[in-house]
């Protein structure tokens, strides 16, 4: 654990940062009614905080929800994947996937990585090989 986790232990992944998910997603009851397996009518209000939705509920007051349990994160997440143009930027991207995963594990469904990790296969097939020869010899250029 590093002394910004001591200090913020709530600070944002480099992942979660990238996707914005309190400024971007909207959420609605039917999407929270599904996840939580309940009847819409127990939802009074759904409140999107900087890092988990917060869920009014007529049968237990409040409850707090991960963004990443949200189907709107597996989506954004898959979009970032698809808009990468190369093989450095889709493996830094799939870095940060595997590390906000490994770090927030229990807020992920099971099916969430294997989909990702779906959708990083046919990306790096998508990216033209010229991109991927050019990251290999940019390393090295002689000198004339």
């Amino acid at each position: 654990m590093t002394y910004k986790d001591q200090l913020y232990p709530n600070s944002m992944t480099a992942l979660f940062r990238r996707i914005q998910p309190a400024q971007k997603f909207r959420i609605t009851k039917s999407q929270i009614a599904k996840l939580l397996r309940i009847p819409e009518s127990l939802i009074v209000k759904i409140e999107s905080w900087l890092y988990v939705v917060f869920v009014h509920r007529l049968d237990k007051g409040g409850q707090f929800i991960s963004y990443r349990q949200i189907q709107q994160w597996r989506n954004a997440v898959a979009c970032q994947l698809q808009k990468c143009l190369t093989w450095e930027q889709l493996e830094h991207l799939w870095t940060a996937i595997k590390s906000d995963h490994t770090k927030h594990k229990n807020q992920y469904l099971t099916s969430v990585l294997p989909f990702l990790e779906k959708i990083r296969l046919k990306c790096q097939k998508a990216i033209p090989k010229v991109s991927q020869n050019l990251e290999e010899n940019a390393t090295v250029m002689p000198l004339a």
